[in-house]
């Protein structure tokens, strides 16, 4: 059986690793999440509306009057049919996945991208619109594309804060799984052994000797030693 002495140090190693080493806790929202979706949903809110005006300000443009080639014509066209078909039905679909999961960084970075490619064509399509279309077709669109370009610099900016906060909490986690894993594999105290020492002393043990019987042989009972001599008669 351990005695008390040798469990002694088992017993302050548990105490100091149940005071230092606790369990990994869920994750909880940081008290500003709150303020952070609020502003996701406002620049949700306006690129819906940018959106929706975008496409309506396509639809009233009149390519085909514009002073160029067909060439430019015909490649500013499928330009517009291209944004319009982003615009109301691409682009709603990812609004709507990141308005369900504000904090989701898969959907915003899908949003994100799909803004940077709709910008780069919009934009494109703006210049154009100005250089060979009417002034005021130029100015519709120029100020969707800056409402569009804003909420773009507004998401990037957001998923790269949201990525290094991720990251932080998930470099804590691993700490916290490597210190458990170190602390249950901190092996226990062998228990001592009693070691009970049966080796010989030197001394072999004396044997008392039976004694021998005897060989003198003991007279007869019905003997007499006394016994007198013959005697011879005299003639």
């Amino acid at each position: 059986m351990r005695s008390l002495a040798s469990l002694i140090p088992v017993i302050l190693v548990a105490i100091t690793l149940s005071a230092q080493v606790q369990p990994p806790t869920p994750l909880q929202a940081a008290p500003s999440d709150n303020a952070v979706n609020a502003a996701v949903f406002a620049d949700l809110d306006r690129l819906q509306s940018a959106a929706s005006q975008t496409n309506t300000d396509l639809g009233r443009i009149h390519i085909d009057k514009w002073k160029t080639d067909n060439g430019t014509k015909q490649q500013s066209q499928a330009n517009a049919s291209s944004l319009q078909r982003n615009l109301t039905s691409a682009l709603p679909g990812l609004i709507s996945n990141v308005r369900s999961a504000p904090q989701d960084l898969s959907a915003g970075f899908k949003l994100y991208r799909n803004l940077s490619a709709l910008y780069d064509v919009l934009a494109s399509f703006t210049e154009a619109t100005g250089a060979f279309g009417p002034k005021n077709d130029f100015d519709a669109l120029a100020q969707q594309l800056d409402a569009i370009d804003s909420v773009r610099r507004d998401f990037g900016d957001r998923l790269e804060g949201l990525a290094t906060q991720t990251q932080t909490e998930m470099n804590q986690l691993r700490t916290q799984v490597r210190t458990l894993q170190q602390a249950a594999a901190i092996p226990a105290a062998p228990p001592k052994k009693v070691v009970v020492d049966n080796a010989d002393t030197g001394k072999k043990p004396v044997h008392k000797k039976k004694p021998a019987p005897s060989s003198t042989a003991q007279p007869d009972a019905g003997s007499s030693t006394n016994a007198p001599a013959a005697t011879t008669k005299s003639q």
